[in-house]
């Protein structure tokens, strides 16, 4: 048994918080609905994951997650049978955030005056994606709503649940990088120096590795900010060249061809694309203007062509997966189930199939991938300090070697 804190609509149209003891979420909603409130939010304290909390600066702009809750909140009032202007002032009550707050009650006033909700909340880009408004627009054209904010619930729980997934997993290696790192540092800068002052005291030559080993611990130690300058050199140059479009595109066909991470990147793309793709097809986005939503938010430039591509081969009559093959750009499961899904009528059904798998596959070799560098970095971490203490012991022994 758990504790669940929740927020609730009353009957007369008021919220009310607390706290209640159950098994799951599930059962805790049922307790509400017994007691005459309708659930809107359910969690737990436990729940929250430290990479989940953001920092809220008082003039900073919406989060990510403030839009999934205000998504979530709705979507519950709506399907509720709530009319929509009533929702959104329920909503505004409901959050804690100023700046969400505002927009919340800025689209509210847009519905006021007699635009529809997607207009209003495209006059806050930074907020809401052009998917989310245009999965939106689709409901409200096709009397729909309710569903379509279930399913953009849905498109970011699993969104945030994949980021989530790819922070954690990269959690560990970072720290082991990090402190083999640290190590290597100090025994370089502060370590080695100590036995250099012996070593000059004695006045004998030194073994070929020790000598090797001294230089690069003087140079390290004395030099160390010309690495800082050249490393943030390097920086400015690389973000200058990638920021144009063929430096943009020659970085993004380099990270396609990386060994073993080409095929990661590869995945995460074709899992975002066709998650998004899928959900827009289903929820009528016409298929051209759901190719051009798609390419705005891919990442990798090579696969934005691709895509500006198959909505050409779209255009001309083509359908996706005959130019989606041409592309050589997407894996031969993503071409086949695409031609599938044309051939059956189910092309959305296939894109979020499509979209399952390649979660599943991004996750399996993330897993491969770590399983793979944990004991790869203590080898080189370990041959790095070993050949350090072997450079050490060299000259302590040739030291010893001197005749008396």
């Amino acid at each position: 048994m758990a504790i669940f804190f929740y927020k609730a609509l009353e009957k007369s149209g008021g919220t009310v918080d607390g706290e209640l003891e159950g098994s799951d979420d599930k059962t805790v909603a049922l307790k509400l609905q017994n007691m005459g409130l309708m659930p809107i939010h359910i969690g737990t304290k436990q729940s929250v994951r430290p990479w989940d909390l953001q920092i809220q600066w008082p003039f900073g702009g919406v989060s990510s997650k403030d839009v999934m809750f205000f998504t979530q909140e709705l979507s519950t009032l709506v399907n509720a049978g709530l009319p929509l202007d009533r929702s959104l002032v329920i909503c505004k009550e409901l959050s804690d955030q100023p700046r969400l707050q505002f927009v919340v009650g800025d689209i509210l006033e847009g519905i006021r005056q007699g635009k529809s909700f997607a207009d209003s909340l495209s006059m806050h880009p930074k907020a809401f994606s052009r998917l989310y408004i245009n999965m939106v627009r689709a409901g409200e054209a096709s009397g729909s709503l309710p569903t379509v904010l279930d399913r953009l619930v849905e498109f970011q729980q699993s969104a945030d649940e994949l980021k989530s997934y790819l922070i954690s997993s990269l959690i560990y290696p970072s720290l082991l990088t990090f402190v083999g790192g640290a190590s290597v540092i100090v025994l370089l800068n502060y370590v080695i120096p100590k036995f250099a002052e012996v070593f000059q005291d004695v006045g004998q030559s030194l073994p070929l590795p020790t000598q090797i080993l001294l230089t690069i611990s003087e140079t390290t130690k004395t030099h160390w900010w010309w690495g800082i300058v050249g490393a943030g050199i390097f920086l400015f140059i690389f973000s200058r060249f990638i920021a144009t479009n063929k430096g943009r595109l020659f970085w993004d066909k380099l990270k396609l061809k990386i060994a073993i991470l080409g095929q990661v990147f590869s995945k995460i793309e074709v899992a975002r694309i066709s998650k998004t793709l899928g959900t827009l097809i289903h929820n009528a986005v016409p298929l051209v203007q759901s190719l051009n939503i798609v390419k705005e938010i891919t990442g990798n430039k090579v696969i934005a062509n691709a895509i500006q591509e198959i909505s050409e081969g779209v255009k001309e009559g083509e359908g996706v997966a005959v130019p989606m093959k041409r592309t050589g750009v997407f894996p031969p499961l993503a071409i086949h189930l695409v031609e599938v899904g044309e051939e059956t009528g189910r092309l959305d059904a296939m894109l979020l199939e499509l979209s399952r798998v390649y979660d599943k596959e991004v996750r399996s070799s993330i897993k491969n991938l770590i399983t793979l560098f944990e004991p790869l970095m203590i080898l080189v971490m370990g041959i790095m300090v070993g050949a350090i203490v072997i450079s050490m012991l060299l000259a302590i022994v040739s030291i010893n070697e001197v005749p008396l």
